[in-house]
């Protein structure tokens, strides 16, 4: 059974409450990413931003990005799942809480990775295409040629 960790992306982007907009802007479009995850003094997870949070955090509401601080715009709580988690719990995390995106931990809540409902999707779609090429090769068509 897959569970999140096997799925989940490994390579998080982190950012500190203390950068300006600017920067963390900046870092998103340097690492082509729309999500960092902003820690804190622990380095555990603090809040998560998204390219969305700064489009209607900062940008719709004329705050400046230059002198504008990531602490003032950063999404808590953080939702999180263990990477032994199966991904029907993400999913069900991730609905309750209305969010894309979960924050994955190991057993001393560090963050080891992220997954998305995207991530998800990809996986579910993977296992139909196992499903759909092991009744094709159990076809009755396919079983011909044994005959």
């Amino acid at each position: 059974m897959l569970n999140v960790g096997k799925i989940c992306s490994r390579d998080v982007d982190l950012a500190e409450r203390d950068e300006s907009i600017c920067r963390v802007a900046k870092r998103m479009l340097a690492r082509r990413v729309g999500t960092l995850v902003v820690l804190d003094d622990e380095r555990r997870p603090a809040g998560i931003v998204t390219d969305r949070d700064l489009a209607l955090r900062v940008l719709a509401t004329d705050k400046d990005p230059e002198t504008a601080w990531l602490s003032e715009v950063f999404t808590t709580p953080v939702h999180g799942i263990s990477e032994d988690a199966p991904i029907d719990e993400a999913v069900t995390k991730m609905r309750a809480n209305r969010c894309r995106r979960l924050v994955v931990h190991d057993s001393s809540e560090r963050v080891v990775g992220i997954v998305s409902v995207d991530d998800v999707i990809a996986a579910l779609a993977e296992q139909l295409r196992g499903v759909t090429a092991l009744l094709d090769s159990e076809a009755p068509h396919a079983l011909e040629g044994e005959l």
